[in-house]
């Protein structure tokens, strides 16, 4: 089981194995997250994205790409559910914490940083999304050491830390 610590900051700046992008189901890029990580790794995330998910990428799956200029290695791209668009099946948005856990597994990335996924534009309620992430990472068999929660504003960073 990793520990889930939470810092204040920037995703794309994360000196850790891999980071998770919070991507749409097309996997070209978008906004927010993804399109903070896209511009940060620069072309060659985009590239890679086509090359490995020409037909996209289911909600609530996961895989990989380079990360391009970022310091982290790899990004893992997990498709969570729009809440705002009726995708309110809360498994759908513990699969994606678990599926890109997973993935990390499978590439030997031992710190990974997570947005809280699907908690902006698409609208999931914050104080759930918060859960499920500590919950699901704190509770998730893998060989990952760090599971690095990025809060991208004070009022998210204060919430965490209450749960953890």
């Amino acid at each position: 089981m990793a520990e889930v610590s939470v810092v204040l900051g920037d995703i794309t700046t994360q000196d850790v194995d891999a980071v998770v992008n919070a991507a749409n189901t097309r996997m070209r890029g978008g906004s927010g997250v993804c399109g903070a990580i896209h511009a940060a790794g620069g072309p060659d995330v985009l590239t890679d994205c086509i090359a490995r998910f020409p037909g996209g990428l289911a909600t609530g799956d996961a895989g990989w790409t380079t990360a391009g200029r970022m310091p982290a290695r790899w990004v893992i791209h997990t498709v969570g559910p729009n809440y705002r668009a009726g995708q309110t099946d809360r498994s759908l948005l513990i699969s994606c914490y678990r599926r890109s856990l997973e993935v990390a597994d499978d590439l030997g990335a031992t710190t990974v940083a997570f947005p809280l996924i699907s908690a902006g534009i698409y609208g999931w309620p914050r104080a759930d999304a918060i859960r499920v992430a500590v919950e699901t990472l704190r509770d998730a068999k893998s060989t990952v050491r760090e599971a690095r929660l990025v809060a991208f504003n004070p009022a998210t960073l204060a919430a965490v830390q209450t749960l953890l």
